[in-house]
């Protein structure tokens, strides 16, 4: 082996560990098999499930969940406001959890958890008709296929389509 060939060995191998963790990083925000340990926050799943599944804080960056919160005024068509201080703790409790992109840098602010890359990329291959069927309603509704969705469970191996 000549001497350039030696030179350009460790380079490549730099660059080959510099590519895996990039991807590392911008993994999606569940775990290998899309089971996310869900923090517990009393104030936060008592309010937020009083009408929707407590979406875990891992699905959005923090700057989304300050957005969501600070806008529960208009929450999706609906007055969902919470006084100062639950609004205050609930907000603190997502942000501090929030997903990848924490300081909001690097996405743009999303205010849906099925507009966002790794949402789309998941439920790429699921017709329209499943998720206008009556028992689905829409994509936001977890719970329908992912029975353990409440516990952050969303290992696509455990999935149950509704038919």
């Amino acid at each position: 082996m000549n001497e350039r060939m030696r030179l350009r060995i460790p380079r490549l191998a730099a660059l080959t560990v510099a590519v895996t963790l990039m991807a590392v990083q911008l993994a999606p925000p569940a775990a290998a098999d899309d089971r996310l340990v869900v923090p517990r926050n009393d104030t936060w799943k008592t309010e937020c499930s009083a009408c929707h599944l407590a979406y875990p804080p891992q699905l959005l960056p923090a700057h989304s969940w300050r957005a969501i919160v600070q806008g529960l005024g208009q929450h999706f068509g609906t007055d969902a406001s919470l006084d100062p201080g639950t609004a205050a703790e609930v907000q603190a409790f997502l942000e501090q959890n929030a997903g990848r992109d924490r300081d909001g840098r690097g996405t743009p602010v999303s205010m849906r958890i099925t507009d966002t890359g790794w949402f789309l990329r998941k439920h790429r291959k699921i017709p329209a008709a499943t998720w206008a069927r009556p028992d689905v309603g829409s994509r936001a509704n977890c719970a329908a296929c992912h029975r353990a969705a409440e516990r952050g469970d969303f290992d696509e191996h455990t999935v149950r389509l509704p038919r």
